[in-house]
Parts: C-alpha cells; sequence; structure tokens
C-alpha cells in the first residue's frame, strides 16, 4: 500500500495557468514539497473565509453542510486525495457517527473547505506527492516608493489589474481604512477582497514582530 502523506493548507494564490481560478497550496507536512490544485472562484472563497476565520452574514454551503452533520452526531475523521487523473485530484471523505464508519466520494476542493471548518486531517499518497508536488520558492514584496505610486491611493482595487500594483496599492492603505475596507468586504459578502485586506494586516503585524 503507498504511504500516506499527511498535508496542511498553506494557503491560496491567483492561478497562473487558468484565468478566473485560485491555486490553492497543500504543503506536505516535515518536506519541503508543495501540491498545487487549481479551484474556482466560489471554492477558492469558501477555502479563504475559513482560512481566515471570516464569520460570513449568513452560512455558506459548506458550513450547512458541517452544522447539518454536527446536529446529527456524524463527524468527519479524514480527507484522503486518493487518485490523480488527467489533471483531476479525487479525494473522498472519512464520516464516523460513533457506530459505523462512511467514505464517500468529493471534489477535492469541497473537502478541503469542509475540512477546514472541522479541523480535520487531510491526507494523500506518496506517489501523488511525487508526481505533483513541486517546491515553492516564496517572494517577497519591496518596500520602496516612488512617485508614482502616490496616484495609486486615487485607485480602487478593481481598478487595478497588475498584480504587484495592487500589492503596492494595499501597503499605501493605513491601518485603520484596511479595517474598514475589510468589515465592508464582510458585510457585502466578498471575502476574495476580505481575505485581502486581512493578509495586508496580516503582513504588517509579522514585519513588526520580526523588527521586535
Amino acid at each position: 500500500m503507498d504511504t500516506k502523506i499527511k498535508l496542511r493548507v498553506q494557503g491560496l494564490t491567483n492561478s497562473q495557468i487558468q484565468s478566473g481560478a485560485y491555486a490553492l497550496i497543500l504543503a506536505e507536512e516535515n518536506g519541503a514539497r508543495r501540491v498545487p490544485i487549481i479551484v474556482g472562484t466560489s471554492e477558492a472563497q469558501s477555502i479563504a473565509i475559513a482560512l481566515e476565520h471570516i464569520t460570513p452574514p449568513r452560512p455558506l454551503t459548506h458550513d450547512l453542510f458541517m452544522t447539518f452533520a454536527q446536529a446529527f452526531g456524524i463527524q468527519l475523521r479524514e480527507v484522503f486525495i486518493y487518485k490523480f487523473e488527467d489533471g483531476v485530484f479525487y479525494s473522498e471523505l472519512l464520516f464516523d457517527d460513533g457506530i459505523t464508519q462512511v467514505r464517500l466520494d468529493s471534489r477535492t476542493s469541497d473537502a478541503i473547505a469542509i475540512a477546514l471548518r472541522v479541523k480535520c486531517d487531510i491526507y494523500t499518497t506518496e506517489h501523488i506527492v511525487s508526481e505533483c508536488g513541486v517546491v515553492l520558492e516564496e517572494s517577497s514584496m519591496p518596500d520602496e516608493m516612488d512617485d508614482n505610486d502616490y496616484a495609486l491611493l486615487d485607485k480602487e482595487p478593481e481598478d487595478i489589474e497588475d498584480e504587484a500594483e495592487l500589492k503596492k496599492w494595499l501597503s499605501l492603505l493605513d491601518e485603520e481604512e484596511l479595517s474598514e475596507r475589510m468589515e465592508e468586504a464582510v458585510a457585502d459578502e466578498n471575502y476574495e477582497y476580505a481575505k485581502m485586506y486581512k493578509d495586508e494586516i496580516r503582513r504588517r503585524e509579522e514585519e513588526e514582530g520580526s523588527a521586535k
């Protein structure tokens, strides 16, 4: 039997392969390999709010599923990504009601979104990590500003198409405006923007922490 590898969700990033999609990055526990999985916008939003511990005004589909299962004493024990074929990852969910265990087939994006909400383990096989895993280098964002940066303050994020320019625009916002924009995005159920603002707040907090 192929060795099972435990994974953790490292984060989401814009897909460089498919426009309008996102890459969900799963990291090998105690290892350097990363498994990128392409997910759609709605799935990415659901995963993002779980990662950021954002409470939506109304429950999303994955929240409703989790609440339903827990109401009937059913627990999700693990997610297992068991196959990769023709560019598609296949997953199954292991459920337990205290008497019976049942495995159900699932889209990997749905399985991850639910797993994050119930904090259960995620596994795959050594074969899949060997075939699909890569070692990703994290990029850093320079802090220097030039005169052209000030013009960005008159723009809104939807008017900015370049990713580097968007990051620079975020860096120009003060903390109070970042917090206000994040709260407004959550209220409007725009979780992609909410995650973007929260990521910038966290980046600054990490920088401050490392400087101490």
